[in-house]
């Protein structure tokens, strides 16, 4: 894709996910080897553009001397979108550049970036604020590029920190012991590093042993093979799923501006932090897709539980009533029918696509919330998408790949107003038949509660029929007409049937874990409404939504594991259906 093809594309798709590459590397580049560096990088991000045409690339540097401005550079050259995180403010941070050639470099490439971040100062530590800024590079990319010289180092924020942190989420004297030994184990898809080895201008100043200048390759922390010259198994899977949602996502562009909700109002944009935005485009994309293939999935089990029933009630009228072959000829066709339309559901992914994107929407709901309302972790390592889905499929780290997008601004530029606190009281959490997740949850809990009492009901009254009938049969069986002996039995198959096929249509929903969930999360819902109402606190006000938000994550979590269990190819519903 040329330079204008590729400015052309990301001007009119908008709903295209950005594939987001961070630079961490020396600032002191042996001179005989910026050429040689310069071309690795071109090549690196080349293949990226090549590799990933429905994405976005973004790069992001923080525009130190040294490998950061020299992958600014080719980033720029190659028409990429250029974002710049700044450890400090931009008068501060340039007095780190000793001459005025790198501080006039810096001043120019601040204008060219697309997007100029200034983290928030925890510190006046320049060690530490370098820190927060590894840490910041780290956990909003999805894979880091690291221009490194292969040595671990003990400088706080140094490269060899900042590649530590992003395999092992390890910065001594930064990340508090007890983060780390909660992430040390856990295999997650955020370990990702392009490696170009470099040499420094210093004694000592070769790579690590086993490293040549300028080598590259790929750096996880797979036992088995750390190092390798293709993108590795785990991370081909997810990249395969954010691509797809990408694509997803340009294709329905015009259907969810169209008809897709929006956490945000006219009247409150004003009162919502920076970045806030990104996360609500996405948000409402990934909801309209939700909602769009849920509404294929439910029409695919509709389907196949009718045409069961078909099947079904056909296979009982042949053997008890009519050995007529059009009936058998008829059991065959809804058969097929059925066989094509699980056909379809499965090979377009429509129930796998329904579960990941409420599952991304739930988890962007509450990063939305969380930013509107000012809401920060409670860790300096720590942002709104750690550990979500952490001890699930690991192919599900797609989901977390997209939130490091979603989060990026304003985990850069944290906003804690009253006025967005209000807001997201009143959006989030609300209540009682004042809108909000209380009030849909307890409406939904209402709405199950009644699709179960239904199916209950169908079970009592299946039960009735088939005593009536062999009471019938008991009492009268000698006196019935061979014929009308066969009805009864076919009425009573048939209302077993029915009971049978709603039975495995509310299996096949979840009807009864649903209400459980639902309770649970009305329940939820309604004590955090309670403390809210009880405290004018605002910071007390934002634990409570910190709080809230982690047990909807954790129950959002949950909701996807258990609904990838049902699948829309009901094995015992044909066994129903062929009279098994």
């Amino acid at each position: 894709m040329s330079k204008t093809d590729r400015k052309t594309f990301v001007k009119t798709t908008k709903y295209a996910l950005p594939l987001v590459v961070a630079v961490t590397g020396h600032r002191d580049l042996l001179e005989q080897e910026r050429s040689g560096i310069s071309e690795a990088v071109s090549s690196f991000l080349s293949d990226l553009m090549r590799d990933f045409p429905e994405r976005r690339i973004q790069v992001m540097s923080p525009l130190a001397e040294g490998a950061d401005r020299i992958t600014a550079r080719v980033a720029l050259d190659l028409g990429l979108e250029l974002i710049a995180p700044l450890p400090m403010e931009q008068s501060e941070y340039r007095k780190d550049f000793e001459t005025a050639a790198s501080r006039a470099e810096f001043e120019e490439m601040c204008l060219q970036a697309s997007q100029l971040l200034v983290l928030p100062a925890e510190s006046t530590d320049r060690d530490r604020l370098y820190a927060q800024l590894g840490v910041f590079l780290s956990a909003h990319c999805h894979m880091l590029l690291a221009i490194w010289d292969g040595k671990l180092g003990t400088a706080l924020g140094g490269t060899g920190q900042v590649v530590k942190f992003h395999h092992d989420n390890v910065m001594k004297g930064y990340v508090p012991p007890m983060v780390t030994a909660q992430q040390m184990l856990v295999d997650d898809e955020s370990d990702l590093v392009y490696h170009i080895v470099c040499s420094r201008d210093r004694e000592d100043g070769k790579p690590a042993a086993g490293l040549e200048p300028l080598e590259t390759c790929w750096f996880t922390k797979d036992i088995e093979k750390p190092r390798s010259k293709t993108l590795p198994k785990q991370h081909r899977r997810i990249f395969r799923r954010s691509n797809e949602f990408s694509r997803d996502a340009m294709r329905f562009g015009d259907r969810i501006d169209a008809e897709g909700w929006s956490l945000v109002d006219d009247a409150s944009e004003s009162e919502l932090p920076y970045g806030a935005g990104t996360i609500d485009r996405l948000f409402r994309a990934a909801d309209w897709m939700a909602i769009h293939y849920q509404r294929r999935t439910l029409s695919t089990l509709r389907v196949a539980h009718v045409l069961a029933f078909l099947m079904g009630l056909l296979f009982i009228l042949y053997s008890d009533l009519w050995a007529e072959k059009h009936l058998m000829s008829a059991f065959l066709v809804c058969f097929a029918v059925a066989a094509a339309v699980q056909y379809l559901a499965r090979s377009r992914g429509w129930h796998r696509k329904y579960l990941d994107y409420r599952t991304l929407a739930e988890g962007l709901r509450v990063q939305f919330y969380w930013a509107a309302a000012g809401v920060v972790s409670d860790s300096v390592a720590r942002y709104s998408h750690d550990n979500y889905l952490q001890a699930q499929d690991a192919e599900l780290g797609w989901i977390r790949n997209v939130m490091r997008v979603a989060g990026l601004e304003s985990g850069a530029r944290s906003k804690k107003a009253e006025d967005g606190l209000r807001f997201v009281e009143n959006a989030w959490v609300g209540g009682r038949g004042h809108g909000g997740q209380l009030d849909y949850f307890l409406t939904k809990l209402g709405e199950r509660v009644r699709h179960h009492r239904l199916t209950e009901r169908l079970g009592r009254l299946s039960l009735l029929v088939s005593a009536l009938v062999v009471s019938i049969s008991v009492l009268m069986g000698d006196r019935l007409a061979s014929n009308m002996n066969a009805l009864l039995i076919t009425v009573m198959g048939a209302m077993l049937l029915i009971f049978g096929i709603r039975h495995a249509y509310a299996h096949s929903t979840a009807e009864t874990e649903l209400i459980k969930q639902f309770e649970f999360m009305a329940r939820i819902y309604a004590n955090a409404r309670s403390r809210l109402d009880n405290t004018s606190d605002l910071d007390e006000k934002r634990q409570i939504l910190l709080a809230l938000g982690k047990s909807a994550l954790s129950e959002h979590a949950q909701w996807i594991m258990m609904h990838r269990e049902r699948s829309v190819d009901q094995t015992e519903i044909w066994r129903m259906g062929s009279g098994g």
